[in-house]
């Protein structure tokens, strides 16, 4: 994995990484054009990674977007970059738009007040909270422990840091885990 490029556009500053590609410099500039549109929503100090992949003729691109305490991301696939780059930033834009209540203490009130007001909120309906005992335990124990159990996450509190995680079940295969980190 290499980063390509890190450069500011307007205010947001964009990282490009690719894997198993090549990122020509029209795709570059294209991403650059794209990302410049969700820049009216984040303070000068956002940061956009976007990575690219090519798996089996398909590329893939992520983009992740942290602004202060939040952080945006939307993968796309498909059988070009561009398309896949112009779904992640749309998905990005509709994330935005579904919490634009939610999001309006915290960004600029000129770009949440250019999102159309006819779009219709989602509400956040907490359907169930269930409590459960956190238990001290390696990371494989904690991967053996989701299996069982069946779901797609498990939190455990991981011995060797003390913390607390999360070990998940990736849509590509394998295993993820989220471990915290101090801001």
């Amino acid at each position: 994995m290499s980063a390509l490029r890190a450069e500011k556009v307007k205010s947001m500053k964009i990282n490009i990484t690719a894997r198993k590609i090549t990122v020509t410099e029209a795709f570059r500039n294209r991403s650059e054009k794209k990302l410049a549109k969700l820049d009216k929503f984040f303070d000068a100090d956002a940061e956009a990674n976007l990575v690219v992949s090519e798996i089996r003729d398909k590329v893939t691109v992520e983009v992740t977007v942290r602004n202060k305490s939040l952080v945006f991301r939307a993968e796309r696939t498909a059988a070009d970059g561009v398309d896949a780059l112009e779904a992640a930033c749309d998905a990005i834009v509709k994330q935005i738009v579904k919490n634009k209540g939610r999001l309006a203490t915290r960004y600029s009130k000129e770009a949440i007040d250019s999102i159309p007001e006819d779009l219709p909120e989602e509400p956040m309906d907490l359907v169930k909270r269930k409590s459960f005992p956190v238990k001290p335990m390696d990371v494989e124990e904690a991967i053996l422990q989701m299996d069982l159990s069946g779901h797609e996450f498990f939190l455990f509190q991981n011995v060797k840091a003390g913390e607390i995680n999360l070990v998940y079940r990736r849509k590509n295969g394998g295993y993820g885990l989220l471990e915290p980190e101090r801001l």
